[in-house]
């Protein structure tokens, strides 16, 4: 896995369209209607209420209006994310770098980019399993350029774990060995890329991230 960044198949998925302004559409088409015979054969003597009627005819006007302004959005979202699934796909087997507060271990290898030394000068590396449980415990020296760190996906037994997504908690250690917050990226192969609940997201292996969690890929 290349571990320098300069940024098999995936597959998609469609919307469900929302029949939010069809509803409305038949409504105020119907309303109208309603309105039209009334006043065609209303009792000229007892006419119906003006306000009321211009009332009415706003209320409807107003949502329908509003029914196409959120129509138009939903459109221009779905072009959106139509052009990340089109963006995200030369990133299909290549080596990317994301947030996030999992790894992906993929061939018995998982990779963190840390880094340059500032206020810490070592990381204090801790992989989890999906219940907490700590798996591994790591340290690694922060040099003066940001630098790779990899776990061979064994736990802290020498027992070999199977791939898939793991936990992980990072902190970073001052000369005094007092501890501060200290930030990592993931680098995974990226493996799929579909929409889902409303949002592009992309596939490294068995970890799932938002697409725009993607902060680089790696040089070829």
């Amino acid at each position: 896995m290349s571990g320098s960044i300069g940024a098999t198949q995936g597959t998609t998925t469609t919307a469900t369209p929302r029949n939010n302004s069809t509803g409305i559409g038949a409504d105020f088409n119907t309303f109208l209607t309603l309105l039209t015979t009334q006043l065609r054969n209303q009792d000229p003597t007892n006419a119906m209420d003006a306000n009321q009627m211009t009332q009415q005819l706003v209320q409807f006007a107003t949502v329908e209006q509003q029914i196409k302004v959120n129509d138009n959005l939903e459109r221009l979202l779905s072009v959106e994310q139509g052009n990340q699934l089109v963006s995200a796909a030369p990133l299909m087997g290549r080596v990317v770098e994301v947030e996030s507060d999992s790894m992906a271990l993929q061939g018995g290898q998982a990779q963190l980019r840390l880094p340059a030394a500032g206020e810490a000068i070592r990381a204090q590396i801790t992989v989890l399993d999906a219940n907490g449980r700590v798996l591994r415990n790591a340290e690694a020296s922060l040099g003066s350029a940001t630098a790779i760190w990899s776990w061979d996906g064994r736990d802290d037994n020498g027992r070999q774990l199977a791939d898939g997504a793991y936990r992980f908690a990072i902190s970073g250690i001052r000369a005094d060995g007092t501890q501060t917050t200290l930030a990592a990226g993931v680098l995974a192969r990226a493996t799929a890329v579909d929409r889902r609940d409303g949002e592009v997201r992309l596939s490294l292996g068995s970890l799932s991230v938002s697409f725009d969690k993607l902060r680089g890929l790696a040089a070829s």
